[in-house]
Formats: C-alpha cells, structure tokens, sequence
C-alpha cells in the first residue's frame, strides 16, 4: 500500500483537464503532455483526459449494454457469478466487496470481464486467475460492445504509459514489455440511490485506493465520485461531458517509490437514481517486476517498498478485500 502522502504539492481543490492528443504528435509536444502528467500525478494522482480517441457513440453504447444487463432477472445474473469462473470474471451481487475497512459492504453490483481467452490458451495455462474465457448475459450486442471497448481502453492505457514514462524522465517506450499481455479487467458498476437510513458508515464504494497501475473511469451524469484531500476533505469529482477520469493507482505508486500518488476515494450516490460507471483497470504483464524506477530514487533515498510482481501485487490486494 501507498505511504500517507506529504502535504507538500498537494491541491485537490482543482482537479486537472490534461488534452492528450500532444501524445500522438511530435517530440516536443508529447513532452508538454508528459509535464502535465508528472505535476498531476505528484500533486494528486487523478486527473480527467480529454481527446482520448475514444467515440461518444461507443460510449454511449457502453453505457446501454450496462443497464440492460442489471435490469437482468437476478437469476439469470447469479448464474453469471464470479464463483463460476476459473479467472475472477462474471457478475458481483450488491455487497459483494468492502473497499473499506470497518465499513459495511459496498452498495454496489459489478461485472467483469477482460480479454476474452480459452482456456487452453498460453496465458490462460500460465496465469489462470488473471486470463481466461468470460461469463457472457444472454444479450445480443452485449459481447461485441464490451470487446471493442476494452480493445480501445486497451490501446489508450498504452498511450497514456508511454506519457508516464516521458514523466519520468524515462525513454518513451520503458514500460513496453510491461504492456505486453497485459493483466487488465473491464468493471461494469451499477450503484442503487444511497438509501434515506443508510447503516452508519453505509456507501456506494467505500473509501479506498485502487490496486493497479492505471484506472481509466467513465461515468454517468448523476456524479458521486469524491477524492480525499490531505487534509482530509472531501472534494467532488463531478462527470465532464467527453472526458474520462484517471487515476494512479497502488501498483504505480509502489513502482514510482511513492513519488506519484495513488489517492483515496470513494462513491456516495445521492442522485436519487441509480448510478452507472465503467472503470477499466490496466496493471501490465503479471510476471513482470516491479522494482523501484531508478529516476524516481534520489541520492541516498531508501526504498520504501520491497520487489514484487504485478500478479503477486494484485493477489495480495485481492484477499485485503474479499472476505
């Protein structure tokens, strides 16, 4: 986990808009981008990104294929568990997790999926809790639309590393072997309305930071999302039309030595409807070591995390939050 970040840099009272097409123009615009990066993820590791590349049609689409599968008979969705799958995919019932410890169990139903594999496939043998086939709804265009979008978060969380290794005063292409095959799950969140006599401490999503690398986060217009400053407070990180929110998460943070930040937050739905949101969770090749980047070690700092790997990363978060 994240050591408790200093005050120093730290401003939530603004969370940034950083364009992204400087990534995919010339040497000298790409590092502009990269200086926004490195000044957002020190200061406060979220951030929202604008022309990402991604089409308002499909999210749009997103977004329908989403509310037809919760509006599923809850029997049909509990024979979708992630019980019967071999690799963490398939349907979470409301209070399946709890993000936060202490708290009651989140307010929330899910449905994961990620790159679509047999199960005899060469990464689905080596690695077979992160890789493998998906639990598919009896829903025409529901497998076609969840593909192309994870293929295109896929393709943006390759984009947007690339920026976060020239925000390190590293070569562009660092963390490509990284990349490769990489570990990644496609999160569909449905969120009832915050009941009027919640139990204390009650919450859509508890008060957490999230595991990975990189979150990339699409969510509907009826808001919720809220990042904890240093202080302590918390400040509203409201939807912008065409625009995704990003955020640090642990695996970066640990890799950075704690340069970058992973920030908590949390989801409190008090739209009075239901809420909606998409995160996609890129956090690189299971086997590949996460060692401390050397430009993110001054003369003489300690390490403040030992060596692990990605899959070892995220198995460790995963029993934290699961009971």
């Amino acid at each position: 986990m994240p050591m408790p970040r200093k005050s120093e840099g730290d401003d939530l009272s603004h969370i940034p808009v950083i364009d992204l097409s400087g990534l995919r123009r010339a040497a000298g615009e790409r590092m502009a981008v990269a200086r926004q990066l490195r000044k957002v993820c020190i200061d406060t590791g979220f951030f929202y990104i604008a022309q990402h590349g991604v089409s308002l049609a499909l999210i749009e689409q997103i977004f329908q294929q989403s509310k037809l599968l919760f509006a599923l008979p809850a029997e049909q969705k509990l024979a979708l568990t992630m019980e019967k799958s071999a690799c963490r995919r398939g349907y979470e019932p409301l209070r399946a997790q709890t993000l936060e410890a202490g708290a009651p169990p989140d307010l929330k139903e899910g449905f994961l999926l990620g790159p679509d594999l047999p199960r005899d496939h060469e990464l689905a043998q080596q690695d077979p809790l992160h890789h493998g086939p998906n639990l598919w709804p009896d829903l025409p265009d529901f497998k076609g639309v969840t593909t192309l979008y994870l293929q295109e978060m896929i393709k943006l969380s390759q984009l947007l590393i690339g920026g976060l290794a020239l925000s390190l005063d590293l070569a562009e292409d660092y963390f490509d072997d990284f990349c490769q095959n990489p570990i990644t799950t496609l999160r569909l969140l449905h969120y009832p309305t915050q009941p009027a006599n919640p139990a204390p401490g009650e919450k859509g999503c508890g008060a957490h930071t999230d595991w990975g690398c990189i979150t990339i986060l699409l969510q509907d217009n009826a808001g919720g999302l809220q990042v904890q400053s240093v202080d302590g407070t918390w400040i509203d990180a409201p939807p912008l039309h065409g625009t995704f929110i990003v955020n640090i998460g642990d695996l970066f943070a640990r890799w950075t030595n704690n340069r970058y930040c992973s920030t908590v937050h949390r989801v409190i739905n008090l739209s009075g409807r239901d809420r909606y949101s998409v995160p996609f969770f890129f956090e690189g090749r299971g086997d590949h070591l996460v060692s401390c980047i050397p430009t993110c070690r001054l003369d003489g700092e300690a390490r403040h995390f030992l060596d692990t790997t990605v899959s070892g990363h995220l198995e460790e978060m995963a029993r934290r939050t699961y009971a």
